[in-house]
């Protein structure tokens, strides 16, 4: 029934390299894309948008 005795120090230590990855891992897929894919991924979401824009329905104001 003995638990495993850590060093807190050193437990705190690994967590925050852990999440400091974590970030690392994070950044590296937003920020380490080329300009062409940047382009791509811009012009896909415009598109998206314009096409969602366009499905909407106009409701009246006047209520008759």
């Amino acid at each position: 029934m003995s638990a495993e005795i850590i060093n807190l120090r050193q437990f705190k230590k690994k967590q925050a390299r852990s999440e400091k990855e974590k970030q690392a891992e994070q950044n590296r897929v937003s920020f380490g894309r080329t300009k062409t894919e940047k382009q791509l991924t811009k012009a896909l979401n415009e598109k998206a948008e314009k096409a969602h824009r366009q499905g909407r329905i106009e409701k009246d104001e006047g209520g008759e």
